[in-house]
């Protein structure tokens, strides 16, 4: 029996704020999307760059961003990290440029990337994302090296 990764589905609260972190932060790229006004959600597939063509040829592997619409009355449902998911991660071309990209953005570099190979981030909705330079390891530089842990990644 063989099997083939599809996607991973994400919950989110807020879809612009997500898009912004996903798309403009981290470089992805809506592969498609899908509106259900019956089931009141809406779809978004992402796909990194290196994996478009098939993303957009296979549906996969992509990052589905899920957004359960508010009610009636306007409310909608809370979300919470649930321990059984541990966290996404990319393979970057440059650590350094993109925790920088990503800092002049606002975002918080929970664990910056002090050995120029492994950085965590914090999405909007708290889903912990991990960075890895691809190849080797890039020397340590400044701001990162000396950069502490903040908060939970």
């Amino acid at each position: 029996m063989s099997s083939r990764y599809l996607h991973t589905m994400v919950r989110v609260h807020d879809l612009e704020a997500s898009l912004k972190f996903y798309r403009d932060g981290l470089g992805l790229i809506e592969t498609h999307r899908m509106d259900s006004e019956k089931g009141r959600f809406t779809l978004v597939y992402l796909s990194a760059p290196h994996d478009e063509a098939d993303a957009r040829a296979n549906r996969a592997p992509e990052l589905e961003l899920t957004y359960n619409w508010p009610d009636a009355d306007g409310n909608a449902e809370t979300y919470s990290g649930g321990r059984n998911f541990g966290h996404l991660a990319y393979q970057v071309d440059d650590i350094y440029a993109l925790c920088q990209h990503l800092s002049d953005m606002g975002v918080v570099i929970n664990r910056p990337p002090r050995d120029g190979h492994m950085a965590f981030v914090r999405s909007p909705d708290n889903i912990s994302i991990e960075f890895l330079q691809k190849g080797d390891a890039l020397p340590p530089q400044e701001p990162w090296a000396s950069a502490p842990n903040i908060g939970e990644w």
